[in-house]
C-alpha cells in the first residue's frame, strides 16, 4: 500500500458525505442551517466538566481540504457521485462558529459549539469536531479534577506509552490547559510549546552493573538537580546511595511502586536524616484523583499521571453530539427544529449562554438562552451574567485562536468560580443546574 497525504477532510463518517449528495440533488443543500455540539448530560458521578481541544479544532477546520487524494479515494470507492466530488473538490467552510472559549467549565446541555452556515458546509464537519471535543475535553475534566485535589503540588502528564500515538500529544495539550505543570511528550512541546520533563527509567538502572554506577552516570550527564528513580532495587538503599552520589542538593528521588503514602514517609524521613531535606519527592504508579486524593497528607511533591489520564480516569469519551437547531424556512427566516426521541432529546433553536453568578461571585446556573444570536454581546439578565459564547470562527476566517496560556489561566479562573461542592471527587450531580430561557 502506499503512503497517502493526511487531510482532515476524511476525518469524516461515510453518512456525511451520502448527505451531502441527497441534499444536493435535492437543492436544500444550501439552507442556512444552525448545528450545535453539545452534552444532554455529564459522565455519570461528575460534578462538571471542562472545554479542550478549541484550538486543534479550529487548525482542523483550517485544513479541511479535499485534496486529490482524498477525492480520488471517494471516488475509487464509489463513495458519492460525479457532481459531488466536484462540489468537494472547491470546499471550504465559510460559515460562523461561535463557542465556549477553551479551558471553560461546563454543564449539561452546554452549546458548547454553534456552527452557522448552509447545511452543506456545517454537515462535513460533525465527525471532525465530536471526535476532538469529545476525547479532548474528557482528558481536561479529569486533568482538572486531579489539578484540584494535587493543589499546590504540580501534576506531570506521562501517560504517552498507553494511548495512541496521536492521541497521546492531544491528551498532553489537554492536561495542560487543565493545570498539569508538564508533559513527558516532546511532540507536545513542539506543537504546543507544552513544558517537557523527565529523567530515567528503570532499564537505565538495569543497564548498569550496580545501581550506584547508574546514579553517578546520570548526575554527571544531568547533574546534581536530577530526579533519581529509586525503587528498582530496595528503595532505602537506593536513596542512600542517591544522597551519597549526588549529594545532600539532589533534586528529587522518584517512587514508583508500593505503598506510596507510607514510602514517601519513610523517604522524606531518611533524607532528611541525611541531610538533603530540600530534595523532592515525586511519586507514580497508577494515579487518579482518588489516590492524589488520598496522599494528600504525605510528604510528596509531585505527582506523574499516566494511564488514568489517558483514559479520562474511567470516562474516556464525554457523549457530545452534534445536531441540527435550526434551518432556514421557505420565508428565508431560521425555524427551530429538534430531535423528540425520549432518550436523545435534543432542544432547537439558535442560542446563547450565560454563567449566572450570585453576589460573591460563584456560580449557581448555566443559564442557555433561546432566540438570540449567540455572540459575545448575549444578553445578561442580571449584573453577575458572565456570557460563555465567544466568536471562532467569522466568514470562514478562524478569529478565536489564543495563546495556551490563556485557555490555562481560564480554566483556574472558571473553576474558582464553581461552589465548594465541586472540590469533592466523591459521585454527585452537577454542581449548578442548566436554566433554559426563552423560546
Amino acid at each position: 500500500m502506499t503512503a497517502v497525504t493526511r487531510t482532515a477532510a476524511l476525518l469524516t463518517d461515510h453518512y456525511a458525505l451520502t448527505m451531502l449528495q441527497a441534499a444536493l440533488a435535492a437543492g436544500t443543500a444550501d439552507r442556512r442551517a444552525v448545528f450545535e455540539l453539545f452534552p444532554r448530560r455529564l459522565p455519570e458521578g461528575r460534578r462538571y466538566g471542562v472545554v479542550a481541544g478549541v484550538g486543534r479544532a479550529l487548525d482542523t477546520i483550517e485544513d479541511f481540504r479535499f485534496d486529490d487524494e482524498a477525492l480520488e479515494t471517494l471516488r475509487s470507492g464509489e463513495v458519492v457521485d460525479e457532481p459531488t466530488l466536484a462540489w468537494l473538490a472547491d470546499y471550504r467552510f465559510g460559515g460562523d462558529i461561535w463557542g465556549y472559549a477553551e479551558g471553560e467549565m461546563y454543564f449539561p446541555y452546554s452549546p458548547l459549539v454553534v456552527v452557522e452556515s448552509t447545511f452543506a458546509e456545517a454537515v462535513l464537519l460533525e465527525t471532525v469536531l465530536l471526535s476532538i471535543y469529545n476525547h479532548d475535553s474528557a482528558i481536561a475534566s479529569a486533568a482538572s479534577r486531579m489539578t484540584l485535589v494535587a493543589g499546590h503540588r504540580p501534576c506531570i502528564e506521562m501517560g504517552s506509552r498507553r494511548t495512541h500515538e496521536e492521541a497521546a500529544v492531544a491528551a498532553a495539550r489537554a492536561a495542560y490547559v487543565a493545570g498539569f505543570a508538564s508533559s513527558s511528550n516532546l511532540a507536545a512541546r513542539q506543537r504546543y510549546g507544552v513544558p517537557t520533563a523527565g529523567t530515567s527509567a528503570h532499564s537505565f538502572t538495569l543497564l548498569h552493573d550496580t545501581e550506584a554506577d547508574a546514579f553517578r552516570a546520570q548526575v554527571a550527564s544531568l547533574g546534581q538537580g536530577t530526579t533519581l528513580l529509586v525503587d528498582t532495587y530496595d528503595i532505602a538503599e537506593a536513596v542512600r546511595l542517591g544522597v551519597e552520589v549526588a549529594g545532600p542538593g539532589l533534586g528529587a528521588v522518584r517512587i514508583d511502586s508500593g505503598d506510596l503514602g507510607v514510602l514517601a514517609t519513610q523517604v522524606r524521613d531518611q533524607l532528611d536524616g541525611l541531610g538533603a531535606t530540600e530534595t523532592r519527592i515525586v511519586v507514580t504508579s497508577d494515579l487518579d484523583e482518588h489516590a492524589i486524593a488520598a496522599l494528600a497528607s504525605a510528604p510528596v511533591d509531585a505527582y506523574g499521571v499516566g494511564t488514568q489520564l489517558v483514559i479520562g480516569s474511567g470516562h474516556p469519551t464525554c457523549g457530545f453530539v452534534y445536531k441540527l437547531v435550526a434551518r432556514e424556512g421557505d420565508d428565508g427566516a431560521l425555524i427551530s427544529v429538534a430531535k423528540q426521541s425520549p432518550d436523545k432529546p435534543s432542544v432547537g433553536g439558535r442560542k446563547f449562554a450565560l454563567r449566572r453568578r450570585d453576589s460573591r461571585g460563584i456560580a449557581e446556573a448555566e443559564v442557555i438562552g433561546i432566540g438570540a444570536p449567540p455572540d459575545d454581546d448575549a444578553p445578561a439578565n442580571e449584573q453577575s451574567d458572565r456570557a460563555l459564547l465567544v466568536p471562532l470562527v467569522r466568514d470562514g476566517k478562524v478569529v478565536g485562536r489564543e495563546p495556551l496560556e490563556v485557555a490555562r489561566d481560564r480554566h483556574a479562573a472558571s473553576r474558582d468560580e464553581l461552589p465548594i461542592a465541586a472540590q469533592m471527587m466523591s459521585r454527585g450531580d452537577p454542581v449548578i443546574e442548566t436554566r433554559h430561557v426563552g423560546g
